[in-house]
């Protein structure tokens, strides 16, 4: 449609000319982002080789202190009078040697094959009983092995930090300057540097309770542990891309890879409208609520409030109860003479999708409502006096102003309600249980989600090593579509300069 046709549609026929070319150039879009890998991927390796060629210039231009740092860390620290700063250098390189050669170098000589030797069981003809022997534990071996190689990479930060360091040291005595002492670099760790004092510990957190946990996650999935491969007494091994092979349909179990796709497809579906209903009613109760001349604002904002206060899973738990085939709602239209046979809210397939979205608007809608509610009050009232003036109908001070506005604020929070969505375990595990239970599925029910299924293939027949893979499919569905949603957006765009 060209330009003029464009401004000449309606406001609603408009935001369907966007959906739609939205959606015509999502393949172009996630084919492009993955096109730019490669190039991304080099522009890394060049600024990795550009830092390597800085050091070697400084060891080409350093004195013979600068170069003995390359060998003992710190060492050009302690010769320009840093003696704390190069002393504690000298004893992260001793601690890390320490740890390295008595601990960590063990472990990653082993995560090529994660342990040859299992646990056997050995009888004792003295004392007449069986005795265990020490053998490999496959899981401590990757978990050791991971967090060996992350301390290395930390080690290796530290000590080109050094170098840093001790060339600056150098220089700025080559110049005739004065050298920070270490009252200097406390001071500059508590002003120009404090927001690296502040992200220490947060940082040390995320790499330990985050990052960690996704590599190990993440190492699973290439490998056969499940409940068959148990260490100490069953080992497991590499296997490479054979469990993501299994899972899209070309592995021995053809009804894994149908199970997967469908199960992906009402992931999307689910999180799709799961998301536009919560965020579009909760939008409008806001309007109707903020809208001029309506009374007991403040009462009718607690009484939706009201659903956010109480525990979702007892909520979802109570509908639950109320909407079995015995429960309250069958049994009194039943007495009614509405139905003759109970309506199969949760046991029938179509018919539970239907019913998760919609419970899921009255544990949903209030958040989006108080969002909606609090950027309401914000848009400037002479916008609507001058929209008026011009002779703008409600509906069109609709579209113009108060849409743009919230859309305009609440994009980020859309996408994450949408990702939240994807992975939205609660509403589906307590009110359906992923059910009904479907032979057509591997080990899922009808409303699982993908990460309903995950937990259910965990805990029922441990079968971690297809529990990771899923785990990093639903991991790559959530940033692909956030990262190319959020960079086409006007709050990633022009932020702070919304019209």
């Amino acid at each position: 449609m060209v330009d003029i046709d464009y401004l000449a549609a309606g406001p609603a026929k408009r935001a369907w000319i966007r959906f739609v070319k939205w959606i015509k150039n999502l393949p172009g879009d996630v084919g492009g982002f993955f096109m730019a890998l490669p190039k991304r991927s080099r522009n890394v390796l060049v600024s990795i080789g550009n830092t390597l060629a800085s050091y070697w210039h400084m060891f080409v231009r350093g004195d013979w202190a600068t170069k003995l740092s390359f060998l003992v860390m710190g060492f050009g620290c302690l010769r320009r009078g840093q003696v704390v700063k190069g002393l504690l250098y000298l004893l992260v390189q001793i601690a890390f040697w320490i740890f390295f050669l008595g601990f960590g170098i063990v472990y990653i000589a082993k995560l090529g094959t994660l342990g040859t030797e299992t646990q056997n069981e050995v009888w004792n003809e003295d004392l007449g009983i069986f005795e265990y022997t020490r053998g490999d534990n496959s899981m401590l071996v990757l978990l050791y092995g991971i967090v060996s190689l992350l301390i290395v990479i930390v080690y290796l930060v530290m000590y080109f930090s050094s170098l840093r360091a001790s060339y600056e040291a150098e220089r700025l005595a080559r110049n005739g300057q004065r050298v920070p002492t270490l009252a200097d670099d406390i001071r500059s760790y508590a002003n120009e540097n404090f927001h690296k004092t502040l992200l220490f510990l947060p940082s040390l957190a995320v790499v330990i309770f985050t990052i960690l946990p996704l590599l190990f996650m993440i190492m699973l999935a290439f490998t056969n542990y499940d409940r068959f491969h148990m260490p100490p007494g069953n080992l497991f091994t590499w296997v490479g891309f054979e469990n993501f092979r299994a899972l899209v349909g070309f592995g021995d179990n053809p009804l894994l890879g149908s199970t997967f796709r469908n199960i992906l497809g009402w992931t999307l579906v689910w999180a799709f409208f799961a998301t536009i209903t919560n965020y579009t009613l909760g939008m409008i109760l806001a309007i109707i609520i903020n809208k001029k001349g309506i009374r007991f604002k403040k009462f009718f904002r607690t009484i939706f409030v009201l659903t956010i206060a109480i525990p979702q899973f007892v909520s979802l738990m109570f509908m639950r109860n109320l909407l079995a085939e015995t429960g309250l709602v069958n049994v009194f239209l039943q007495q009614m003479g509405w139905i003759d046979a109970p309506i199969r809210f949760l046991t029938d397939g179509t018919i539970a999708k239907f019913t998760v979205i919609a419970v899921n608007m009255w544990v949903g809608i209030p958040y989006s409502m108080l969002i909606t509610t609090g950027i309401l009050l914000n848009i400037p009232d002479d916008l609507y006096e001058a929209s008026r003036i011009d002779g703008a109908s409600p509906a069109m001070q609709f579209f113009k102003i108060t849409l743009p506005y919230v859309m305009f604020v609440t994009t980020p929070y859309l996408i994450t309600q949408f990702v939240g969505n994807i992975n939205n375990f609660n509403v589906i595990w307590f009110l359906s249980g992923g059910g009904p239970m479907s032979g057509e599925y591997y080990q899922g029910g009808k409303t699982d989600l993908l990460i309903t299924w995950l937990y259910r293939i965990t805990t029922g027949e441990q079968n971690y090593k297809l529990a990771s893979v899923i785990g990093i499919a639903t991991f790559v569905v959530c940033a692909v579509f956030s990262l190319i949603v959020y960079s086409r957006t006007g709050s990633a765009n022009r932020e702070g300069d919304f019209q």
